[in-house]
This record gives structure tokens, C-alpha cells and sequence, in this order.
């Protein structure tokens, strides 16, 4: 029993050691990040990790592109598909990928673990994925690369340490989101939280930020919470219910999908006053902004398909073409959008309508020197041109 114990105590040391050894490998990568990087892991919900993809050499070309999708019910992430597909097409068309496949596991994780797993039958060269869940995939993302196989996460990070996340600080911008309501209503206020789909990765991370500025301001009360699942008629039914159930005045909505627009129409409908409302820019939000400029009021970020879709082509791309990156999870900034800028990023096209379209960031939100700082041996991504991102009004 003794030498068992010993050799227990003896493993625990080592463990130890490693995870000292880890955490002061990524404070030496984070410390040495360029400082609009480095801000994004400060409060970090995330756990950051050395890359386990550091020594990887990519299989010969031309390589096999897989995607897996947890969810393609609403126009964001159709279009997060739409934008990916047209850059792997690209590379398809000089015959540096073979294929692109996509699934789509309509938010059954099982399915998607599934899913998951016939890629990796297919011998798939890499795997980019939103998943479904932050833990449940990590039995078949540790098999993926038990294959050689990387898995690219974008909009939610998954836990186990085989994965690549391109990911940003949810818990940071849903503190921010929640702070601008603050400054917004100094003498305190009702606010209606409108949360995306129960159980996924990101929505933990963005209430745990919104919790943490709520407890910093004692003036704001929660009137409700509800989930809008980031689609369109399910929060504005939702919203709807909670404005019949709740007489109080409501002065702020903390959302953190695109359904901005639908929300305002929402109190325009019920006939009460129309509140500050946070999220991710739209361009059908524009348009009822530009239509209704007193019942609209706007304070969030650009929380973007298309530049989604484009940091997780670049992260994946970057390394097929054999580069490694520092760590597990990159942070990307989201743009910040305020009320007046909205005429900035309105264009014609954007009606009340317009749900399908989506504001395009004039200037790449993140320059390719910026990304470099991620990678050693970092070089230009293959196939990356921002100046041929589509217009916002293109069909």
C-alpha cells in the first residue's frame, strides 16, 4: 500500500509539474502578443493551452475539407457556410483541396458526434466544425486527431486540448454589452435578457460576463430571461411574452444574437417605449433603424458571419500550408458598433426585410499581421484576399 501510494503521490507531482510547465507556456505566448490580442484573454472563460498541433506535418495535397455544423436554422449561420464554401472553393479551383463536404446535425449532438466520426472514416484532411457543445465532442475530436486529423472550432470553444478554437471572449463582451446599459441608465432600470440556445458553449460565456456586470451595478434588475435560440420568430415570440407577463417598464434588452430588429418591433407592437437594445449588427436592423430612427436604439458589436466564416478559413488554411499555431484557443476582437456609427454601416439595400444580409466591416477587423502573432513560421494565408469579401448588397 505504501509503494502504491508513493507511486500515487509521484504521478500527482508530475501532473503538477506538466500544468506549471502549460500555464507558464501560455502566459509567455499571451505575454508576448501584440496588445489588441492580448486584451482578449484577460477574464478568458476559455482554458488556454500550448497548441497540441505544434509538431503536425499536414498530409500531401490536394486536401480533403470537411465542415461540421450543429445548426443552420437562421441566416447567420447559413451564411457563415455560404462565406466558407466560397473561400474553399477558391482553393479548390487551383487544386489545393480535392473536395468540401458539409454536415449538418440540426442541434443533436449525438448526431453531430456521429457526423464527427464518418468524417474521420472519410480520411478527411481537417475538419472545421461549430459544435453543438463544449464537452460532448471531445471523444470525437480526441479520435480525430488520434487520426491526424485537426478540428477547427469557430463561435464556441470545445474543451478537449486536441482541438484548434478560433474563438473570442464571449464573457468579455457580454460584461460589455451589459456595462453600456449601465452607463445608459445611471439611476438604475429593467432589463430583458435574451439569450441564444440553451446549452451552448458560447451562451454560458456570455451570461457569466453579463452576471459579472450586473453584480458591479446594483441598479439594473432582471426582469426575465428567456432564450430566443438566435432566430428571428422564436424571439419575437419570446419577447413578446415576456413584454404581456411583465407591466413594468422595461428600459434595456442584453441580446446577444441578431434578432435586434425583431425585438424592437417587438415594443413597437406591444406599444411600449422602445429600449436600448445590445447585440450583433444586422443589416435588417439597419433598415428598421433607418425606417424608424426613434424606435431603435443600438448598442452592441459586429458580431459577423462572414468574418466568422473567414478567421476559421485562415486559421485552417494556415495550417495546412504547415504552420503551427502558439495555442490552443486564438482570441479574435469583435468590432464594437455604437448608436452613432450606424449611419456608417448602413448601405441601401438594408431594409426591415433584409434579413439575409449582413454589414461588411470596410477594413479586415483582422489583419493578416495580426494574425501572424498566432503561428510560428507564420507566412500570407493561401487563398486569403479581404478585398474580395462580397458587398453586403451583393445577391
Amino acid at each position: 500500500m505504501k509503494r502504491m501510494m508513493s507511486g500515487v503521490m509521484a504521478a500527482t507531482a508530475v501532473l503538477a509539474m506538466i500544468a506549471h510547465a502549460h500555464a507558464a507556456d501560455v502566459a509567455s505566448v499571451v505575454g508576448a502578443l501584440p496588445d489588441p490580442l492580448k486584451a482578449q484573454y484577460d477574464g478568458a472563460p476559455q482554458k488556454i493551452l500550448p497548441s497540441a498541433w505544434d509538431n503536425w506535418t499536414p498530409p500531401p495535397k490536394p486536401w480533403k475539407w470537411c465542415h461540421s455544423e450543429s445548426y443552420q436554422g437562421n441566416p447567420w449561420r447559413v451564411t457563415v457556410t455560404k462565406e466558407l464554401k466560397r473561400l474553399v472553393d477558391g482553393l479548390i479551383a487551383d487544386g489545393t483541396v480535392s473536395s468540401f463536404e458539409v454536415s449538418d446535425s440540426n442541434n443533436d449532438v449525438s448526431q453531430q458526434i456521429n457526423q464527427i466520426r464518418a468524417f474521420i472514416d472519410k480520411k478527411c484532411s481537417i475538419i472545421t466544425s461549430i459544435p453543438g457543445s463544449a464537452t460532448a465532442l471531445d471523444d470525437a475530436v480526441a479520435a480525430a486527431a488520434k487520426a491526424g486529423i485537426p478540428f477547427i472550432t469557430a463561435a464556441g470553444s470545445v474543451t478537449s486540448p486536441d482541438a484548434i478554437n478560433v474563438d473570442s471572449n464571449y464573457a468579455r463582451w457580454g460584461y460589455d454589452m451589459m456595462s453600456a446599459i449601465n452607463k445608459s441608465l445611471p439611476s438604475g432600470g429593467n432589463v430583458l435578457m435574451v439569450e441564444g440556445i440553451a446549452g451552448h458553449p458560447i451562451v454560458a460565456q456570455e451570461r457569466q460576463g453579463a452576471d459579472k456586470a450586473l453584480k458591479e451595478d446594483k441598479g439594473l434588475k432582471v426582469s426575465r430571461s428567456v432564450n430566443g435560440n438566435w432566430t428571428a420568430n422564436v424571439t419575437k415570440t419570446v419577447v413578446l411574452q415576456a413584454i404581456a407577463t411583465n407591466p413594468a417598464q422595461i428600459d434595456a434588452v442584453w441580446s446577444t444574437g441578431s434578432e435586434s430588429r425583431v425585438i424592437a418591433e417587438a415594443f413597437a407592437q406591444a406599444g411600449r417605449p422602445a429600449p436600448l437594445i445590445t447585440g450583433s449588427l444586422t443589416g435588417d436592423a439597419l433598415g428598421y433603424w433607418k425606417a424608424n430612427p426613434d424606435k431603435y436604439r443600438f448598442e452592441g458589436h459586429a458580431l459577423l458571419p462572414h468574418w466568422t466564416a473567414q478567421t476559421l478559413f485562415r486559421v485552417a488554411a494556415r495550417m495546412l500550408d504547415g504552420q503551427k499555431p502558439k495555442l490552443n484557443t486564438l482570441m479574435i476582437p469583435i468590432p464594437a458598433v455604437h448608436e452613432a456609427d450606424l449611419g456608417k454601416w448602413y448601405k441601401d439595400c438594408m431594409t426591415p426585410d433584409a434579413v439575409s444580409v449582413f454589414p461588411v466591416p470596410p477594413t479586415d477587423p483582422m489583419p493578416e499581421d495580426l494574425l501572424d502573432a498566432y503561428f510560428t513560421g507564420a507566412k500570407p494565408t493561401i487563398g486569403w484576399d479581404y478585398s474580395k469579401t462580397p458587398d453586403a448588397c451583393a445577391k
